[in-house]
């Protein structure tokens, strides 16, 4: 059975810069595709905006349906080269890159053939991310069993996502407007559309660059241990999981965790513009956010070693609770806000590195009870919820807006209902979010599960 001892090589600083890059890589091509995709159905190809927000939510969908179903396809699929996942990361490269390039391309069809041929493209767009996204989240189990690494490579992950959101804020409309002159005012030409396919084109070549960089310099050190490739039935991984206690609540604590930050990021902006007058102040407030996540990502290994998983999962939701405080007290200051902002840094870049790290333990877990390895499974279920709480997170700020009368055309001018209903989506209701988690966290000690699974394996 894999025991620490059994893994004796660490990873290095390479390895981990390679996680780095894909997540770097692929911060800046979202950042790109949430910022102008919706523009280029509505504006460029004249698709209805009905329509083109179905687009959106059908991809959205399926996003999440196929997460565990491709996630199970892995789980029964081994590579000639014996490896169960990193060489997707180098297969699914340049399909996916193709499918960015599509996504931005006019055919010059019909309103009725664009709009099939959108949902066609973004279907595959979505399925195609999915299959690089397994080795992205697995490979930490499988690079190491050693924790510390894992800790490091989540930390690494952390920062890469970081730069790549910060990046891809400032260089993705510069690349559009300023480089290839597009979106210079509200009329809507060919001009724009090159300059979108252009930066689409841009983007693919990022996405290839952090899939193969990441494959590159990766390697499958940890495989299963008993020599069974019988087939496992679909309901059977589920049985698995639910069968440890300590998955179920890292679930629930990504669940937290994905609506608290879903619900921040979306209401900064809606803060700046309705509370402060001003939208731009949203920049400032977000700056706090990102560099005190990156100085946690850099820094939690020295403080992970003195207090463990467990406890920096608490720290992770009360930390975010206390920051909230002058801001509930103080609503309409920017130095309250901007504490909120720099207390959700240090608490989601916390809780994103320990339950990706739980992730890579409860993989393990999985084999000392089962003799078998189902990362892709694993990583594929978190993301499923991860994306369950953005659905859950946008249903909550939709029916509080809505029931608080908000009204777009009002501009900076909205009721004292809505303005209390933004303060409270940034407050106390990710403050009330934020104690869930630190609760499911007293009831998510991976190690200790880990350790007693362990345990009872090598006795077998």
């Amino acid at each position: 059975m894999t025991t620490k001892e059994t893994v004796q090589e660490r990873v290095k600083l390479p390895e981990k810069l390679g996680f780095m890059a894909f997540s770097t890589s692929s911060n800046i091509v979202f950042n790109f595709k949430n910022l102008y995709y919706l523009t280029f159905l509505k504006m460029i190809l004249r698709i209805p905006v009905f329509w083109a927000s179905t687009i959106l939510t059908i991809g959205t969908i399926w996003d999440a349906v196929n997460d565990p179903l491709i996630g199970f396809w892995s789980v029964n699929h081994k590579f000639k080269s014996g490896e169960k996942i990193r060489p997707l990361a180098l297969y699914f490269a340049i399909p996916w890159a193709i499918t960015i390039v599509l996504m931005f391309a006019d055919f010059g069809l019909s309103q009725n053939m664009t709009i099939i041929l959108c949902i066609l493209i973004y279907l595959v767009f979505e399925a195609f991310y999915t299959f690089l996204a397994i080795p992205y989240n697995s490979m930490g189990a499988l690079a190491t069993n050693i924790d510390e690494d894992r800790r490091s490579i989540n930390s690494f992950r952390s920062l890469g996502g970081c730069l790549g959101s910060g990046i891809g804020a400032v260089a993705v409309p510069i690349l559009v407007k300023k480089v290839f002159g597009g979106l210079k005012s509200d009329i809507y030409t060919s001009e724009d559309a090159r300059a979108l396919l252009l930066t689409a084109c841009v983007m693919a070549a990022i996405c290839v660059f952090g899939c193969v960089t990441h494959y590159l310099t990766s390697k499958e050190r940890v495989h299963q241990q008993e020599d069974n490739e019988d087939k496992i039935g679909f309901m059977d991984t589920f049985r698995m999981l639910f069968s440890i206690k300590t998955w179920i609540f890292n679930m629930l604590f990504i669940l937290c965790y994905g609506i608290n930050t879903a619900i921040v990021m979306a209401e900064v902006n809606d803060y700046a513009a309705y509370i402060l007058g001003d939208s731009t102040m949203a920049t400032p407030i977000l700056a706090f956010y990102l560099v005190v996540s990156i100085l946690t990502a850099i820094f939690i290994g020295s403080i992970d070693r003195k207090v463990g998983h467990k406890n920096m999962m608490i720290i992770a939701g009360l930390s975010q609770v206390i920051g909230r405080i002058p801001f509930i007290i103080f609503p309409k200051s920017l130095v309250c806000v901007c504490i909120l902002a720099a207390a959700t840094g240090f608490g989601s870049t916390i809780a994103f590195i320990m339950f990706n790290t739980n992730r890579n333990n409860i993989a393990d877990i999985v084999e000392f009870k089962f003799k078998r390895r189902i990362d892709s499974m694993v990583s594929t279920c978190d993301n499923l919820i991860t994306k369950l709480a953005e659905a859950v997170a946008v249903w909550i700020m939709g029916i509080a807006l809505a029931m608080s009368g908000y009204n777009a055309d009002l501009g900076v001018a909205q009721s004292l209902s809505t303005q209390k209903t933004i303060i409270a989506l940034l407050g106390w209701v990710p403050g009330i979010i934020c104690l869930l988690m630190a609760f499911f966290a007293t009831r998510s000690d991976v190690m200790a599960e880990y350790k007693k699974e362990q345990a009872k394996a090598l006795e077998q």
